[in-house]
């Protein structure tokens, strides 16, 4: 017996064995329901495992999907299922799935890595930056209202998610690419955001949905929940756990919370969303909504010229930044950025920097809602030239900010 290991493509033949690895490691039981669910959306030619003595003994996977990013969308890895036995750490495995999976999603043509963190210091070592944060809100429906109602003229319809899937599926790929954070979603993806298995629902009902139709018909958002019963000696003190939410116009946006905070029975919802979240300024004490950030998104540059060129700018600019990378060498150098709200080119140059930073805060102010300024004063960025941060930052912020609907 040895401590050595091999990384290797996984095969079918793999999956139950990889699978029970990432039930141990992310602390879940054994659920074959849950396994199948997980199988159809994985694909098993761009995960990765580690073997010693035979044995799987770490995972790591790929979703290949589009992210909208600012003012476009990208193909963009999508980092999943990582895992190490408890008896295989300290020994490189996490590093050596980082560097495969970095060359393999550059191959690919992916300029950019995205991912959830179960803890954040696993991945700054490897060059991700804190892209984009979550907004969850918890509070009591009794002591809120919005302060404009929803328009007269269009309707909130409930009806079996079978029949309204084709509804949500339109109106996500409408909102979508303008939404930085947002992943594309084919079928698979729909398959596994609507399946509704019972473990999954933590003591909540069955997954619901309604939509939103305008005074013509038009289906302009929807909205997923669950419900919580629960009682208390005066009454009624139900649960609504809002699982995803989307809207294209300000009514439809309005009507949906409206419904959401009166459904009979229920006295509190939590939801996430935005940092920049509209209910924010919709109810009538924000104060109330109990919100609190977390880290959502991590963002890895993969190619630093390729994706900097294939999102847009707020304002435009033309700068030069110096970037340090300890992984991959082909970002390191100096790159002039030329942007504007409708183009932008990326490339090798010899000029003095205007800025310098890890590819790690390039990654963290990519999708428009990290400041530069804020990482400036962590020291992460350096400016050379006087002016040339807030001329960056300006042109790098984007709205809305940057979100994600879903844990990958």
């Amino acid at each position: 017996m040895t401590d050595d290991y091999t990384i290797e493509t996984a095969t079918d033949a793999d999956w139950d064995e990889l699978y029970r690895l990432i039930e141990v490691t992310f602390l879940a039981e054994q659920n074959d329901e849950a396994s199948a669910a997980e199988r159809a959306v994985m694909e098993i030619d761009r995960t990765l495992v580690a073997r010693r003595d035979g044995r799987i003994v770490g995972t790591a996977g790929i979703q290949t999907r589009r992210l909208a990013v600012p003012g476009a969308t990208v193909p963009a890895a999508h980092v999943t299922i990582v895992s190490v036995a408890s008896t295989a750490r300290r020994r490189g495995i996490l590093t050596a799935f980082m560097r495969r999976q970095f060359a393999d999603a550059r191959t690919a043509g992916e300029s950019i890595a995205v991912l959830w963190a179960s803890e954040g210091r696993i991945y700054q070592r490897f060059g991700y930056g804190l892209a984009a944060t979550k907004l969850s809100v918890t509070f009591e429906t009794n002591e809120l209202r919005l302060t404009v109602p929803p328009v007269v003229g269009g309707r909130v319809r409930e009806a079996a998610l079978s029949e309204l899937r084709e509804n949500l599926v339109t109106l996500y790929a409408t909102v979508f690419p303008g939404r930085p954070g947002w992943s594309s979603r084919a079928e698979r993806h729909w398959d596994y955001r609507l399946v509704d298995i019972k473990d999954w629902r933590r003591g909540s009902s069955p997954l619901r949905a309604v939509v939103y139709e305008n005074a013509t018909g038009g289906i302009d958002g929807y909205a997923l929940w669950r419900t919580t019963a629960r009682w208390r000696d005066t009454g009624p003190n139900g649960e609504v756990r809002v699982v995803e939410h989307a809207a294209a116009t300000p009514e439809a946006y309005r009507a949906l919370w409206s419904f959401l905070m009166q459904i009979d029975l229920t006295r509190t919802v939590t939801a996430w969303g935005a940092p920049d979240e509209p209910l924010l300024h919709a109810v009538s004490d924000p104060r109330r909504l109990d919100a609190r950030l977390d880290d959502a998104l991590w963002v890895r540059i993969l190619d630093v010229p390729a994706a900097l060129s294939a999102r847009r700018y707020a304002t435009d600019i033309d700068i030069v930044l110096e970037v340090s990378d300890a992984i991959l060498a082909t970002n390191t150098g100096r790159w002039r950025l030329s942007g504007s709200p409708g183009s932008a080119t990326c490339t090798s140059t010899e000029d003095a920097p205007d800025l310098s930073c890890d590819v790690r805060a390039l990654g963290a102010a990519y999708l428009g809602g990290t400041s530069l300024v804020s990482l400036a004063g962590t020291g992460q960025v350096v400016e050379h030239t006087p002016g040339a941060l807030l001329r960056a930052d300006a042109a790098l912020r984007w709205h809305p900010s940057p979100s994600s609907q879903e844990v990958f």
